[in-house]
């Protein structure tokens, strides 16, 4: 009987088993070549590498005069469900958050420059990512990508990066207002200015030792060190999840359609298709979701998934929500599924509960964060044609005037201005796209008219 019973004992399958077969079933676990202990790990170390976003979006948003406690909340809450849909629908090891470069561009420009309330900016978050699921849905989004020139692609990227790092000098004190040059050096004995440096450069060290989680690391070091000189004061570390009421269907839809966010709204789309595009590419091929064939396993998915979280975002009160290039640590670690990306998401939420350390992270810290990131997003100009000026020029011009002016939306367009002018002058006019010419004329529109 006892040898009965311990056979019996053995072949039946324990509810852990079954658990664990489903999970594998449902993400295809064993056909990716991984396991659920793999993808846990690469869930863990893709959150590490980008939960700097919860510490940085929400003093960003502060700004705007949105209530830091619940945007804290909203960037959680936003980030969280949109792993989830990312991880159960399209089956992709990706995170996803509000994206560095856009939620300044709400924050300084939309906002601070341009006047909005920030009520109003969320309803054009909401109207371009509608406008990114229809083209998700159907073929535009296919022919506004091949419409638009690579080395105008490449330098929106830059550009946006050279924008965030204006703004990280800016709000680290080390570029400040000048009345004679409009910019000028800051104070280098100030400790907020010493203190974002010294994060920045921690950052870069650490990045090429390859250290994990080398940002939010640097972040927390230099949070401290401001704490131990009285520059911080210590909250607690853990606390139930401040109210998210003061964002949560905040989003001003009707207020949006005005015609001076016209530009806004494109710029939103631009910037928010094309880097969720190449980080996904980019991902798909390091995670071998790439056939024999060199299609893209679930690449629509993929983009309906990202297309549909800023809207979600939106309803939270985030910016643009979007795939992150972080995530290629993770499938570095060995994720290979959206088993991935629901790690993350959880991970998201169990962030909720740190929202006093998200409240004591100074500006300086996170101006280290956002300055080194723009370095790398700047990496892109490598891939700009500089051997063909009627693509340089435009490039340059659309890296640059993004800073100058203060404004994604400027800088795009006088990019896309300068290339149709320069390929019509030049006999070349074949080479624009009837996609460019349109824009082209509402962008005239917009600057005669506006």
């Amino acid at each position: 009987m006892d040898s009965l019973d311990t056979t019996h004992a053995t072949s039946a399958p324990s509810r852990s088993d079954s658990n664990t077969g489903l999970i594998d079933r449902f993400f295809k676990l064993s056909l990716h070549g991984t396991s659920v202990k793999t993808e846990v790990i690469a869930g863990i170390t893709t959150f590490y590498t980008m939960a700097y976003i919860i510490f940085v979006n929400p003093n960003m948003m502060a700004s705007t005069g949105m209530d830091h406690g619940a945007a804290f909340v909203a960037t959680c809450l936003g980030s969280a469900l949109a792993c989830m849909i990312m991880g159960l629908y399209a089956n992709w090891p990706v995170g996803l958050a509000p994206g560095m470069g856009l939620n300044a561009f709400f924050t300084y420009t939309v906002v601070g420059d341009m006047g909005y309330a920030w009520e109003v900016a969320l309803g054009a978050v909401f109207l371009s990512g509608v406008l990114f699921m229809i083209m998700s849905f159907t073929r535009i989004r296919e022919w506004i990508l091949n419409s638009i020139p690579a080395s105008l692609r490449y330098a929106m990227g830059a550009g946006v990066g050279l924008f965030l790092g204006f703004i990280g000098l800016k709000e680290a004190g080390i570029v400040v207002a000048s009345p004679a040059t409009l910019v000028t050096v800051g104070d280098f004995t100030s400790p907020g200015v010493v203190l974002a440096a010294l994060c920045f450069i921690m950052i870069a060290v650490l990045s090429y030792f390859r250290v994990f989680a080398a940002i939010l690391l640097s972040i927390l070091v230099v949070t401290a060190i401001g704490g131990a000189f009285g520059l911080v004061q210590f909250n607690g570390m853990v606390a139930m999840p401040p109210s998210i009421a003061p964002t949560l269907m905040a989003l001003d839809i009707a207020g949006a359609f005005d015609v001076g966010m016209i530009s806004v709204i494109l710029a939103f789309l631009f910037v928010n298709m094309f880097d969720t595009a190449g980080t996904l590419m980019g991902v798909a091929h390091r995670a071998h979701l790439v056939n024999e064939n060199g299609r893209i396993e679930n690449l629509s998915q993929a983009l309906k998934a990202d297309s549909s979280s800023s809207v979600v975002g939106a309803f939270m009160g985030c910016p643009p929500v979007t795939s992150y290039v972080e995530s290629a640590s993770g499938v570095a670690a060995g994720g290979r599924t959206g088993l991935t990306a629901i790690v993350v998401g959880a991970l998201f939420l169990l962030a909720l509960f740190f929202a006093p350390l998200a409240g004591m992270i100074p500006a300086y810290a996170t101006a280290g964060a956002l300055i080194y990131v723009a370095m790398l997003m700047m990496g892109g100009m490598a891939n700009i044609n500089w051997k063909e000026n009627t693509d340089a020029i435009p490039a340059i011009v659309t890296v640059v005037m993004m800073p100058l002016t203060f404004s994604i939306a400027e800088g795009i367009a006088l990019g896309f201005l300068t290339y149709a002018f320069l390929k019509v002058f030049t006999g070349q006019y074949k080479q624009v796209s009837v996609a460019l010419y349109v824009l082209s004329v509402l962008f005239i529109a917009k600057y005669i008219f506006l």
